[in-house]
């Protein structure tokens, strides 16, 4: 299967071809034609929507593929030579849907408007191309989620060494960010780094080849992938390149220090260039970000974890994300979720921000005043996202306006708060109010949406405008009693219309025609009527036709000069729009730990973690598990192992991952959900839960899980927190309990990664590695049991279990009453033979309990070979003579055949 940057190049190699068809194809064309082909020459890799009155056209290779991603009718048009020409359409109020379809089936989308009346075209009306749209360039609010990140993303590598540069800019707000992997764990890294910003668009290097898995989740996620000339990415000039963007910063020693990132950076401002209108104002300086800055989680983590994303659904409904969001501004809402995947690593960073949150939660008035103030904000990084792209609106400068009003009440409540995080942001506070006063002043309270037919600004902003409108208002009163007095004058009915052909007329019905004054001119001839013109009229007519033109162009030209003074105070703009989000952020999370009785957790530079009655957060709060059963944990020190176990459907993956989550929580500045926690400072969060495939990588669930267990047990350090759950359940019992067993010896015993460690598993064997390693300890979860009845009471308490109660599930799903009855038999028979071998290998029963029919898979570990073993561990084969093997293989058989008799008896 090729890879996708070998399908997009391939695919860009056919658009080439195509294109040298369309070249022949010039030549016999009609002028409208002509004037496609010019076009889509100058695009070749976009799907050229084409305005034709009232739609927009695609034809050849661009209307099959619209036509098989929109579902629309193929039709055709006349031939050039070679045959019709395919074609299909959209109305072009309808465009945005289409178009937003096209870029979630990864391609990009050229817009071509008619930018003449067809009224002023000599031959062909004039068209070009407005917008560039590609599913990592958007900036229309129809197609954005708006508290999610829209990211263009660039990828490149050193050609000899193990490092990659990568870069990301989300367009709609300006953040522009670059980073730097290298080294063994580089594809890991880049994998978790990929995960966490979902780009939706990816430039890489052309002739290079991606790791296996960047390939794998371009693939998944449809990312659109497009191979850019390797000039794009030479590190000789991106400095260069990004200064011009940049002019007030110098990339010299980040070109010395990271010269990856900044070429990946280079790439990216080079493309925008293309894509995108105007000098990209409102972007951000690059900032240069680094792995160890804050927690690195792994892709298998964010998704085990449901961070941001559920596994089932792949929506934020029901992960922690979506708990946590009470956020009021968009701007707050995607800063959240940079906060959830990227925990902090600092204790005084930390403690900073939950010093916040928890002021904000013992001040009810003061939190209750934020979130009034912040309701009234729009989303202003996005609104000046289109102000730097020049496709703001009136409506959006309006919106603007209105959220910087809210400022000075917001640096009220901000006053009343004494954690640093608050004094910090009064100290820098900028109310903006000449800016919104500027504005204010100049916009109506309710501009329209378009900014070519006026209605914009108020009457008393420009005393230009003010004069054109005031004749245009005394145009229409003339018009009203110039209609009046012809009316008197021929006394019969006289009416004044309007169209855009003829300008003003009077109209009068056919049957008066006769009747009419002499300096009435005839200019067209209706079925019941007539219409004329005199000489007053169009003296009128120029007077208000001539007025309210010249006021549209004049409101337009006073559009794009305010536009440009808000452009001026970028800055000031985006630095509030920073100071709100975080407000926004501490609000909401203070909101959610008042709701849910959440506490303010500790977070210190030890290695004990200490959690006391705590909760999983998404499941503590669902309204139908009123009953959830909290419990503890105590784990670090002379407890760096525990080994859960316990039946199915108990609470053991429950219980992993509230604890993981309780840690991330706790480190991204959030309180938690429990009555107390203790947080030895983790670096990394490692899990390995649940089985998927990899098909489009070719791996079974068997090999992901081996792969994710290889990843923890080379990264984890002493200072990591690692979640495993059933290890080795992919294979044989034997190999899967091996695997499970050195996996934890291992942990136990490697001087750099004895991280702590909880380990879920049905391999009951396990919870004997306790009698040998000092630090691994043993859990269960509790059941009580009434005759064929099972009762899961789902807290977690020291010790080890014996059972599974694999049946007792199977009947809570459903399975028919035989397969039960068949399933309780075979495991009797299963059991009892593992109790007699054990027995006739001298093993013990267990505290009288062999009734309860112990686990056969016991009989490995336990504490008298077989005499199977016993004879085969003083076999050297190499040793024997012919005769000397034959002998001993009857031996063997012997021994077999007496375990075997004895089992049956």
């Amino acid at each position: 299967m090729p890879s996708p940057v070998e399908s997009r190049i391939a695919e860009e190699a056919a658009r080439q071809k195509a294109s040298l068809r369309l070249q022949s194809r010039h030549q016999k064309a009609t002028p409208a034609m002509r004037q496609y082909l010019e076009i889509k020459k100058s695009h070749p890799d976009s799907i050229l929507f084409f305005q034709m009155g009232d739609f927009y056209e695609m034809f050849y290779e661009d209307a099959n593929l619209a036509a098989k991603i929109l579902d629309l009718t193929l039709t055709s048009r006349q031939s050039d030579g070679e045959g019709p020409i395919p074609m299909c359409g959209v109305p072009c109020h309808a465009g945005t849907a289409y178009c937003s379809r096209l870029l979630d089936s990864g391609h990009k989308v050229a817009l071509c408007d008619q930018v003449e009346e067809t009224s002023a075209a000599k031959k062909v009306v004039k068209r070009q191309v407005v917008r560039v749209l590609t599913p990592g360039t958007v900036i229309d609010p129809n197609f954005l989620d708006s508290k999610e990140t829209c990211y263009l993303a660039a990828l490149t590598a050193h050609r000899k060494e193990a490092a990659w540069g990568l870069s990301w800019v989300d367009v709609s707000t300006g953040e522009f960010s670059s980073c730097e992997i290298a080294g063994e764990r580089a594809p890991v890294l880049l994998r978790g780094e990929l995960e966490r910003i979902r780009p939706r668009e990816l430039l890489v290097c052309a002739g290079e080849t991606l790791p296996e898995e960047v390939s794998a989740l371009s693939a998944e996620w449809g990312i659109r992938v497009e191979a850019r000339r390797a000039e794009e990415f030479l590190n000789a000039w991106p400095a260069e390149r990004l200064e011009e963007q940049f002019p007030e910063e110098n990339f010299s020693a980040s070109l010395e220090n990271y010269p990856l990132a900044v070429a990946a950076a280079a790439a990216l401002v080079g493309y925008l260039r293309e894509n995108q209108p105007g000098g990209l104002p409102h972007l951000r300086p690059v900032r240069i970000h680094r792995l160890s800055d804050a927690m690195s989680l792994d892709a298998a983590t964010q998704r085990n974890l449901e961070l941001v994303k559920t596994a089932h659904s792949g929506t934020v409904r029901g992960s922690l994300l979506s708990l946590l969001d009470k956020t009021l501004t968009g701007m707050g809402g995607r800063l959240l979720k940079k906060w959830v995947l990227a925990p902090l690593l600092s204790c005084e960073q930390i403690a900073h921000r939950t010093d916040a949150v928890e002021e904000l939660v013992m001040k009810l008035p003061e939190r209750e005043g934020l979130r009034r103030a912040l309701y009234r904000v729009q989303d202003i990084e996005r609104i000046l996202g289109r102000v730097g792209l020049q496709s703001a609106n009136a409506r959006d400068l309006a919106g603007l306006a209105a959220s910087l009003r809210a400022l000075p009440e917001l640096l009220v409540q901000v006053r009343n708060l004494d954690a640093g995080l608050f004094r910090a942001l009064a100290a820098e506070w900028d109310n903006l109010e000449d800016v919104a006063a500027l504005l204010e002043s100049a916009l109506v309270d309710a501009p329209p949406a378009t900014i070519r037919e006026g209605g914009l600004f108020r009457d008393d902003f420009d005393p230009r405008l003010q004069e054109m409108r005031s004749a245009s208002r005394d145009g229409k009163k003339w018009l009203s009693d110039y209609e009046a007095r012809e009316r008197e004058r021929a006394d019969f009915p006289v009416k004044v219309g309007y169209n855009r052909v003829f300008g003003y007329y009077l109209e009068v019905s056919k049957r008066f025609s006769e009747k009419v004054p002499e300096d009435f001119i005839r200019k067209q001839t209706l079925v019941s009527a007539e219409r004329y013109i005199t000489a007053e009229l169009k003296e009128i007519e120029e007077k208000v036709i001539g007025a309210e033109e010249k006021a549209k162009a004049l409101e337009y030209l006073l559009f794009g000069q305010l536009r440009a003074q808000v452009e001026g105070e970028s800055k000031r703009i985006l630095a509030a729009a920073d100071r709100l989000a975080s407000l926004d952020v501490i609000a909401a999370l203070a909101e959610v730990a008042v709701s849910h009785q959440y506490v303010r957790p500790e977070v210190n530079e030890g290695d004990e973690i200490e959690i006391i009655e705590g909760r999983h957060p998404i499941m503590d709060a669902d309204p139908a598990l009123a009953t959830f059963v909290p419990n503890d944990l105590r784990i670090g020190g002379s407890a760096q192992i525990l080994i859960v176990t316990g039946p199915n459907m108990s609470g053991k993956s429950t219980f992993l991952r509230q604890s993981a989550l309780i840690i991330l929580m706790a480190q991204m500045g959030s309180f938690v959900p429990a009555r107390l926690a203790r947080i030895g400072l983790v670096d990394r969060v490692f899990t390995r839960v649940g089985a998927h495939d990899r098909l489009l990588e070719g791996q079974s669930t068997f090999m992901v899980e081996m792969v994710e267990t290889a990843t923890i047990l080379r990264e984890a350090t002493r200072r990591s927190f690692v979640v495993l759950d059933e290890v080795g359940r992919g294979t044989s019992t034997y190999d899967g309990v091996s695997i499970a067993w050195a996996v934890v010896e291992y942990l136990h015993e490697a001087e750099a990664h004895r991280a702590r460690t909880l380990f879920a598993t049905h391999y009951h064997e396990l919870a004997e590695i306790a009698k040998n390693f000092p630090r691994v300890g043993n859990l269960t979860v509790e059941v009580r049991e009434s005759g064929d009845e099972v009762v899961f009471l789902r807290k977690v308490v020291a010790g080890s279990s014996d059972r599974s109660y694999g049946i007792h599930v199977g009947r809570l799903a459903g399975l028919p009453p035989e397969v039960l009855a068949r399933a309780r038999e075979l495991l009797a028979e299963l059991e009892g033979a593992g109790l007699r071998l054990r027995e006739a290998a001298g093993g013990e029963k267990r505290d009288g309990r062999s009734e309860r029919l112990p686990d056969p898979q016991l009989s490995l570990f336990g504490s008298a070979p077989h005499p199977l073993v016993e004879a085969l561990e003083g076999l050297t084969p190499d040793r024997l003579s012919p005769r000397g093997a034959l002998d001993k293989l009857y031996e063997l058989k012997e021994i077999f055949d007496t375990a075997k008799r004895q089992n049956r008896a």
